[in-house]
Formats: structure tokens, C-alpha cells, sequence
């Protein structure tokens, strides 16, 4: 029996698949789970993709993992803590877990305390600090709108139509935040589909769903290396710098370098996954073809926003926290561009203090050396910091654009082979907890 994507067979397979990022590991875990024979391909010797552990040299000689992307995981993560607890990852140890916060270094802002949902949010927009009574009721009136509506709208609704007659100050220092940081889409542009989702299943589906988790290691060591250890402990291969130029059709096999394989998970960016099948036509036969074009045209037509983080280093202020929270809200605008800085000593809990901080920029637009000039301008502003720049990290195609009634690329592309990532079709922004989502849900197309 065929359908389109993975073949649907009560039979071991043998699987490879492209990329070991969270969504690739995903996958893997999940076939290997299944019985099936599995080999994961990945182009560079660091496994986590777009969410990974990269080096930083400190100025005294000292070398640190940081992340290509400093990150925020949520408490309603549960596919992704699930994963982690599967791969004998502690959750509880490797993630600083706090009270949803969106405070700012001059002490105002929103800070729910730890209530059952959705007393959290109502108490904590009550006691908002620096919002006005009537601020704070035109909020509870419009999340009140949103949840008689079962935090649904209509798919061309921005979340800027969403938020119409809130005061401005509700929208810079509540929405707009936590838009850009859960959608990395400004509010003209973001989905007002995906931002309800991302609400309710943050704020009112499950009491901790809005904590933060802050990685206290870095992001490959907290799931994408330990599955590759799991993985390796049940006999799948995970085969680090080897990069696949192409697949080539052999009867109802894929044969990638020589290997054939029964199905194969394309677990790579979208234009990376849109490339390989580009490559692999001159090898597929004609009614093959005609699936894997459209696919990756669609998967091409999705636009791409960009993150960048600096880390910075501050200069010596004895031994007190550098920041009154492990993570607070900057003011962003033209000038100031960071919406988040990170203490990564508060996260990290390191014994030997590094004086870093991670700023981040979401939906970035700036170029290295204008965004460490600002963000160096904003510490001094904002934080009465003074900071130097250690390391720029700008990954520019780190989401897809989260725009209304986006059509995103789905699961299958013809048979026996399929995809996987946070950019697939689902109910979720580009997160982590998408990218799991999406490669978890692969292999149950095996049977």
C-alpha cells in the first residue's frame, strides 16, 4: 500500500534521514522506537541544525559553548520535554525553569505568578506595574474577546487586527513582544491563527505552560547529541559531516551514496530539502517528478526572517547578578534594536563568572557591525551597562515569515520519501516544539 510520504508497511524499513537537527532527531527516535533501521545523514560535525552549540572564546582565553540563537523553551512544550526526558535528558536540571516575565530593567512590565490557568494571567495582568486600570481592562475585555472565540479568527487576520483598540503601551510592551519573540514577525505581518494558538496553549491550556525554560547547557547537548547517544545504544547510525548533494530513484528504493533505503526523511531547511530534490530529478522517474517540483515550489515561495544574538561582555561590577532577572524585555525601536537580553551567569549557574550577556534581536534587519554598535548604545541606555561585544551570531534564515493563511509545505512529497521541520504544515510558529512535532509525527506514517 502507497500513500503520499513515507509508505505505510507493518514491516522494518530501512530509513535514512537528512539532517540531525531536533526535528531529524525527532524523526529518528521515533522510527528507531518503531523497529525500523535507521541512518541520519548530517552536513556538519555539530548536530542541532539551526539550534546548536557553537564556541566562544572569552577574553582571558576561556572557551564557552553559547548557541547559534540564544532560545526561550516554554513549560506547554511538552512533545519536546517529553523527547528529552525519552534520551535520559533531565529536564529539570538542564533548563532553568521561571515564571512567564516580560518585566523591564526599570521594574515595570508583566510577571504572572504560579496559579493554576487562567487565574496566573488574570492576576498577573492586574498586578502589571507601570500599566494603567484601564490599560490592564481593555486587555482582560480583548483576551476575554479571544477566548469566547476559542482563540480562533479568520486566516487572513493579522495579529495587529486582532489587538485593535488596545493602548499603544499594551501593544509595545505586551503584544509586540511576545509576538516577535513567539512568531519573529512583526504584528502588521504575523498570523493572528498562529499567535491564538500560541496564547492558548501558553497562557490558558495547562498550569506552567507560560514558564520559561532557560537551557543551562547548550542547545546541542540538550537534546540533539543526547538522542544521537540513544540512538547509537540501539543500533542507528548517525554519520556527522556528510553532506547529501542528491537521491536517486531505484525501483521502490532510494539510494543515497550507494546505500539504498526504503524511505527517506528529508529533515533539512526548506531550501536545503527544495535543493536536494532539485538535484534528484535527473534520477527519478517522470510520474515522481511532477510531486517533488510542486513541493519544492512551495517550500521556495515561504519568505524568511532573520535572528541575530550578540553576546556581549560586561565590564566588572563585583559579585552581584549584572541583571535583576536571568531575562528581561528591552524597548526596541529603530535605534535600540534588542528585545531580550539574557545573564547568562544567572542561567548557566557557572562557578566561574563569564560578565556575558545575550542580546537578542528578532525579525533582524541590520548588518554585524551597526547591530553590536547599537546594542552596545542600548546596554549603556537601558542597562547602565558598559558592554563589548565578544560574538555576533545572525542565522538569516532562521524562521519562516508566521504571515495570515500562509500555505506551508506538508509532511509527504511523494512515495517513500517525506519531510520534516518546523517550516511543515502544523499549528505552530518556527519553534522548537514545532520542529519536534513535525519529525515525531514522520515515521507514524510506517505503520
Amino acid at each position: 500500500m502507497r500513500a503520499s510520504g513515507l509508505r505505510i508497511t507493518a514491516a522494518p524499513q530501512r530509513i535514512a534521514i537528512i539532517g540531525a537537527g531536533w526535528a531529524g532527531m525527532a524523526a529518528a527516535v521515533r522510527a528507531v522506537q518503531d523497529g525500523h533501521q535507521v541512518t541520519v545523514f548530517e552536513a556538519a560535525r555539530t548536530l542541532g541544525g539551526r539550534a546548536r552549540g557553537v564556541p566562544l572564546t572569552l577574553p582571558d582565553g576561556r572557551e564557552i559553548l553559547v548557541d547559534n540563537g540564544q532560545h526561550i523553551l516554554i513549560g506547554a512544550y511538552t512533545d519536546t520535554l517529553r523527547l528529552m526526558r525519552l534520551v535520559n535528558v533531565d529536564p529539570e536540571e538542564a533548563l532553568l525553569r521561571l515564571p512567564m516575565a516580560l518585566m523591564f530593567p526599570d521594574g515595570t512590565g508583566l510577571s504572572l505568578p504560579d496559579l493554576p490557568t487562567p487565574l496566573d494571567a488574570l492576576a498577573g495582568i492586574l498586578r502589571a506595574r507601570g500599566w494603567r486600570l484601564r490599560e490592564k481592562l481593555a486587555l482582560l475585555r480583548t483576551a476575554s474577546r479571544w477566548q469566547r472565540a476559542g482563540f480562533r479568527c479568520q486566516a487572513h487576520t493579522s495579529v495587529a487586527d486582532l489587538c485593535v483598540g488596545l493602548p499603544t503601551r499594551l501593544m509595545k510592551e505586551f503584544i509586540e513582544p511576545l509576538c516577535v519573540s513567539a512568531l519573529n514577525t512583526p504584528v502588521e505581518q504575523a498570523s493572528g491563527t498562529v499567535f491564538l494558538r500560541v496564547l492558548h496553549d501558553g497562557l490558558f491550556s495547562q498550569r506552567g505552560g507560560s514558564n520559561f525554560l532557560l537551557p543551562r547547557c547548550d542547545l546541542s547537548a540538550l537534546f540533539p547529541a543526547a538522542a544521537a547517544r540513544w540512538l547509537g545504544e540501539r543500533g542507528a547510525r548517525v554519520v556527522a559531516g556528510r553532506r547529501i548533494e542528491a537521491l536517486k530513484r531505484q525501483a521502490s528504493q532510494w539510494q543515497i551514496e550507494g546505500e539504498l533505503f526504503d524511505s527517506v526523511v528529508l529533515a533539512v531547511s526548506a531550501s536545503e530539502s527544495a535543493r536536494i530534490l532539485a538535484d534528484s530529478l535527473p534520477e527519478t522517474e517522470e510520474p515522481l517528478q511532477g510531486n517533488m517540483k510542486a513541493w519544492a515550489a512551495q517550500a521556495a515561495a515561504l519568505r524568511f526572517q532573520a535572528i541575530a544574538t550578540v553576546y556581549a561582555q560586561a565590564e566588572s561590577s563585583g559579585s552581584a547578578p549584572l541583571l535583576a532577572r536571568p531575562l528581561l524585555a528591552l524597548r526596541s525601536n529603530d535605534q535600540y534594536p534588542a528585545q531580550f537580553v539574557f545573564d547568562r551567569d544567572q542561567i548557566t549557574q557557572s562557578q566561574e563568572p563569564s560578565r556575558l550577556l545575550a542580546f537578542v534581536i528578532s525579525a533582524s534587519q541590520g548588518e554585524r557591525l551597526a547591530l553590536e554598535r547599537a546594542v552596545t548604545e542600548q546596554a549603556k541606555s537601558q542597562l547602565g551597562l558598559t558592554v563589548k561585544p565578544l560574538q555576533t551570531i545572525i542565522e538569516k534564515r532562521a524562521t519562516f515569515a508566521c504571515t495570515p493563511a500562509l500555505v506551508r509545505p506538508s509532511a509527504g512529497i511523494a512515495p517513500g520519501l517525506a519531510a520534516c521541520g518546523d517550516y511543515i504544515e502544523g499549528p505552530y510558529p518556527a519553534t522548537l516544539e514545532g520542529a519536534v512535532q513535525s519529525g515525531w509525527s514522520v515515521p507514524q506514517k510506517l505503520g
